[in-house]
């Protein structure tokens, strides 16, 4: 390391003396008689070189003027040329004129001596002869303003000739000058070359000459630093050497940053792997807790007997329109399918219920969430599904749905043949279907041959407290296309109406009952399930529907009766001892759903946009509390019908193996059983 400082040191004296020597030749030396001489030829060299410049600038700057004059001079005999060309077609234009008017004129000064024979012989004719008199009068005042108008036309085109004449003339000109400013410009142009370039010549003599000597003296002052140069390559040499060995080390120093980097790197990577799948881990755990837990509230839910709800959010339609009121203001939770959250005026709003289906969700979707529902209706359970919502949020279209994508109605009751052909072996099992309106407080009969007749709940009269709607049709369904036909045909005599909410709007609650009645053929055991699917009308605001005349009578009964059905809820929330069934006929019809010990969901239709979050918010409330009421648990009703006494037996749903119960019921005279409350018409009994 010492030597490397002293051979350092030394290299840095040296390139000193290097530098000095380079600089001496570029001053003057010391006692030359040609410095002040050299000084005075390179100071007129510089001069002669801007005076070159200023030269060559000046001849551009001509030659740049030149060019533009040539081109302003194409332009100008362009111009003349189309002037010329245009003013000989105006010529000959004009001369036609011309001479279509003098042959005008002619032609009229022949025909006026007729004229005036004419006119001087009609005075002794008839009436006739006058009227072509006066027609031929008019006519040649008429010829006469046209030969004026002709002869005022050819005097300006005339006019327009002596101007053109006069244009060309002082275009000439123009070009004449042009032509001569171009010649004297030329001619200075070549002088000044002529001079520039002698001027050049001259310098460069000059110059070359003077370098010629500076060039002998310079290679003097080379040759000593050579010799100099010489002596300090052993040194230079050493230096090199060291200078090699130290740039090998800096270059293997990367190397091995690169393979500490590359470790490091690799640790990290592994230490995210390790989080990344322990974060896994962790979230699969949370899923599967969250599952189980849904499972398990969802059996307590069943267990206590409450009713389930779900809600649907329907896409965004063209029908909502544009702008900000249209916009999206129901979000979901990524992680907990029973979460819906609503941004009313501007505030988050959360509610938790047993589903939530975004408006991505399909029929199938909603329908495999109420499947089990229906199927229970065969084992002799009753059952109630219900639509919920504003107008215009989709109730209709989950119940019914279109042909092609049908809704819960057709796919439960497709359901419920599949289940009974499946138990074809050793059931029999009767399928009947009723269909009812509630129309402005009016019970009518969507199947009956008068539609429009008013029906009425009444007390069956075998003293079972049981009720029942007298004339109300019942079809007895074997097929898929019986159903069709029972849904095409109450789906005619269902009240609709257009409002400014929806272009076909439900305007009467409808009921589709459903009752299977099923017997084993090996123990005789008789079940009776119903099924009520329900249809609400729309919740609506007057104001915003639109509703006038008739439409408003029916908005205030549609908001009357679910009023009342929020009063029920109220009620039973409560544990109250009266419930206001009777308040609506709604309700009334509903009451077998609603109390007792009925299996029951809703479904509750939502609107996304934001103009109707008020509506949406009041409907998800009131699907919390329909949540929260206990209706107990579900009975299944059947009877063994080898028994003499007819006894009633009831089971619970858990049950797997059916025990007959202590208790026993009177039965009714129909030979079935089914619970007070239930809504259907008095059947006979099975053969």
């Amino acid at each position: 390391m010492v030597e490397n400082e002293r051979l350092r040191q030394e290299m840095r004296r040296c390139e000193a003396e290097l530098q000095e020597l380079r600089a001496k030749p570029a001053g003057p030396c010391p006692g030359c008689e040609h410095s002040q001489e050299s000084a005075q030829l390179r100071d007129k060299l510089s001069q002669l070189q801007l005076e070159m410049a200023e030269s060559k600038g000046m001849l551009s700057e001509l030659n740049l003027e030149v060019q533009q004059k040539t081109d302003r001079l194409a332009e100008v005999e362009l111009r003349l040329k189309d002037c010329l060309a245009e003013k000989a077609q105006e010529e000959e234009r004009l001369s036609r004129r011309l001479r279509d008017s003098h042959e005008t004129i002619a032609s009229l000064r022949a025909q006026s001596p007729p004229v005036k024979y004419v006119i001087k012989t009609v005075e002794v004719e008839s009436s006739k002869t006058k009227q072509a008199l006066s027609e031929s009068q008019a006519r040649n005042q008429h010829l006469q303003e046209q030969v004026a108008m002709q002869r005022q036309v050819l005097k300006e085109m005339e006019q327009q000739l002596q101007s053109s004449h006069q244009l060309t003339a002082r275009l000439r000109a123009q070009i004449a000058m042009y032509e001569s400013e171009l010649e004297r410009a030329h001619g200075q142009m070549l002088e000044e070359m002529q001079s520039l370039e002698e001027d050049k010549n001259r310098a460069i003599e000059e110059a070359f000459a003077r370098a010629q000597v500076e060039m002998k003296a310079v290679h003097e002052n080379l040759a000593g630093v050579r010799t100099n140069l010489l002596t300090l390559q052993p040194a230079l040499r050493t230096l090199t050497n060291d200078y090699n060995g130290l740039k090998r080390q800096v270059r293997g120093f990367p190397l091995l940053l690169q393979e500490a980097l590359r470790s490091v790197k690799a640790e990290i990577g592994q230490a995210i792997e390790e989080v990344n799948s322990n974060n896994q881990e962790l979230l699969r755990k949370y899923r599967r807790e969250l599952q189980l837990r849904k499972k398990c509230h969802n059996e307590l839910v069943r267990l206590k007997g409450n009713i389930r709800v779900i809600a649907r959010v329907r896409p965004v339609t063209k029908e909502d329109g544009e702008g900000p009121e249209a916009t999206n203001a129901v979000t979901f939770d990524a992680d907990d399918d029973s979460i819906i959250h609503l941004l009313h005026k501007g505030k988050p709003v959360s509610f938790e219920l047993d589903k939530v289906f975004s408006p991505q969700a399909s029929q199938q979707d909603v329908f495999q969430e109420v499947q089990a529902l229906i199927t229970s209706c065969i084992d002799g359970f009753n059952v109630c599904i219900f639509a919920y919502g504003q107008t215009g949020a989709g109730k209709t279209y989950t119940m019914e749905g279109t042909p092609e994508n049908p809704g819960i109605n057709q796919r439960a009751l497709q359901l419920l043949f599949s289940e009974v052909q499946e138990k074809a072996s050793d059931w029999e099992y009767t399928i009947t279907v009723s269909a009812a309106e509630i129309y402005n407080e009016v019970l009518r009969d969507l199947l009956g041959k008068e539609p429009q007749e008013k029906l009425e709940i009444r007390l069956c009269p075998d003293g079972s407290g049981q009720l029942y709607v007298p004339g109300l049709t019942e079809f007895q369904v074997q097929s898929v296309d019986d159903i069709n036909k029972v849904f095409e045909f109450g789906h005619t005599n269902r009240t609709t109406e257009f409002t400014n909410l929806n272009e076909h709007s439900s305007r009467s609650h409808a009921l589709l009952i459903v009752t299977v009645r099923g017997m084993d053929c090996s123990t005789g055991l008789r079940t009776t399930g119903k099924l009520n699917l329900v249809d609400l009308a729309g919740s609506e605001r007057v104001g915003k529907s639109g509703a006038e005349g008739s439409r408003l009578r029916e908005a205030q009964h549609i908001n009357k009766s679910l009023s009342a059905l929020g009063d029920v809820i109220a009620a039973l929330r409560s544990r109250q001892g009266h419930v206001p069934f009777r308040n609506s006929k709604l309700t009334y019809l509903l009451q077998d759903s609603l109390s007792g010990d009925s299996k029951t969901l809703m479904v509750v239709q939502v609107s996304p946009v934001e103009k109707n979050t008020s509506e949406t918010l009041y409907s998800l409330k009131f699907a919390e509390r329909v949540r929260s009421v206990e209706l107990g648990p579900g009975l299944r009703r059947a009877e063994l019908g080898s028994w003499s006494s007819q006894e009633h037996l009831e089971w619970e749903p858990a049950c797997q193996t059916p025990q007959p119960s202590a208790r026993a019921h009177s039965a009714p005279s129909s030979g079935t059983s089914s619970r007070p409350g239930s809504i259907r018409r008095k059947l006979q009994p099975s053969a």
